[in-house]
C-alpha cells in the first residue's frame, strides 16, 4: 500500500530526529514524508534539512503562525497546509506528531489491518510514556477504541468521507464520530506500542479546558452528554477543576452561538452513538 505521512513540528529539536528515524526504519516505507515546520525558533528546520539531504522522499514546508499554543487549531492548520501539497495517490494518510517513536513494523501492520477489513477508516496503536523511573507505561486516557491525535492513520475513503480534519479543538474526536456516521470503523491494535516522548497535556492550560467544552457544543453533544463527558475528563485526570472549566466552555460557546462542526443529521447520530456507549458501560 502507498501512504503519505504529514508531520507537524513546532520547536521540536529535542524529539524530531528520533521521530524521523523511527519512520525511516519502517519495514513498509512511506512514499512521501512531508514535515511542516510550524514557525519554529529553535533547530527544528536544521534537523529537517539534514534528513532531507539524505532522503529524497522527505519534503518540507515552512509555515508562519502564532506562537500561542492553540490546541486543535494550530496543529490542524499545519497539517492541512502540508496536505494541500500532496496528491491523492495514496491508500492511507498519516497525521503524526514530531515527538513519537513507532515500532519498526507499525505501518506494515496498519496496512494489513486495512487490507483485512473493507470498513477500516481510522487506525492506530496505543501510547506509552516514561514514568519517573524511566519505565514505559501505557498512557491512553480515552476509550480503548480511540486513536490518539498524535498518530492518526486514515484510509483515503475515510479521509474524503469526513471532509478532512476540522480546524478546532476536538478534531480528533469528531473525525472518529464522522467516520462511524459514514459506516467506517475506528480500529485500534494494542500490540502496536508507540512511545510518546512528551507527556500528554503538559502544554495544556486553562484556555484549553474551555476549548474542550466549546468542542462538545460544536459537536452537538447537548447539555447532558457534555456534563457526563466533563465529569469523565475530570475523573481521568484527577482534577475537579477540569469539570467546571469544560462546562464553562460549553456554556460560553452556546451563548456565543458558535458554528457547529457537524450537520444536524450528523449531530443526531453522534448523540445516539454517545448514549449507546454510555449505557453499554453502565450496564
Amino acid at each position: 500500500m502507498n501512504y503519505y505521512i504529514v508531520i507537524c513540528a513546532h520547536n521540536e529539536e529535542l524529539y524530531l530526529a528520533d521521530t524521523l528515524r523511527s519512520v525511516l526504519e519502517q519495514t513498509l516505507q512511506p512514499e512521501k514524508i512531508l514535515v511542516v515546520n510550524d514557525n519554529s525558533s529553535d533547530k527544528t528546520e536544521a534537523i529537517i534539512d539534514e534528513f532531507i539531504s539524505e532522503n529524497e522522499h522527505i519534503l518540507k514546508v515552512n509555515r508562519s503562525s502564532s506562537n500561542l499554543h492553540l490546541p486543535g487549531a494550530k496543529v490542524v492548520e499545519a497539517f492541512n497546509e502540508g496536505y494541500q501539497l500532496l496528491d491523492d495517490q495514496y491508500d492511507f494518510i498519516v497525521k503524526l506528531d514530531a515527538d513519537i517513536i513507532l515500532p519498526e513494523d507499525y505501518f506494515e501492520k496498519i496496512s494489513e489491518l486495512i487490507g483485512s477489513d473493507s470498513k477500516a477508516g481510522i487506525l492506530g496503536g496505543f501510547a506509552y510514556e516514561q514514568d519517573a523511573d524511566g519505565a514505559w507505561k501505557l498512557n491512553h486516557p480515552m476509550n480503548k477504541d480511540h486513536v490518539r491525535g498524535a498518530f492518526k492513520t486514515y484510509t483515503k475513503e475515510c479521509f474524503k468521507a469526513i471532509g478532512g480534519l476540522k480546524n478546532a479543538m476536538g478534531w480528533d474526536t469528531v473525525d472518529e464520530l464522522l467516520a462511524q456516521y459514514n459506516d467506517l470503523k475506528v480500529i485500534t491494535d494494542d500490540s502496536l506500542k508507540i512511545k510518546h516522548l512528551r507527556p500528554l497535556g503538559t502544554s495544556y492550560n486553562k484556555r484549553a479546558r474551555f476549548l474542550q467544552g466549546e468542542a462538545m457544543y460544536r459537536m452537538r453533544y447537548g447539555y447532558l452528554i457534555s456534563f457526563i463527558a466533563s465529569l469523565k475528563i475530570a475523573w481521568k485526570r484527577k482534577k475537579l477543576e477540569l469539570f467546571f472549566d469544560t462546562l464553562k466552555g460549553f456554556i460560553k460557546a452556546k451563548k456565543r452561538k458558535l458554528p457547529f462542526l457537524v450537520s444536524e443529521k450528523e449531530g443526531i447520530f453522534i448523540r445516539k452513538l454517545r448514549w449507546r456507549n454510555i449505557l453499554k458501560k453502565l450496564f
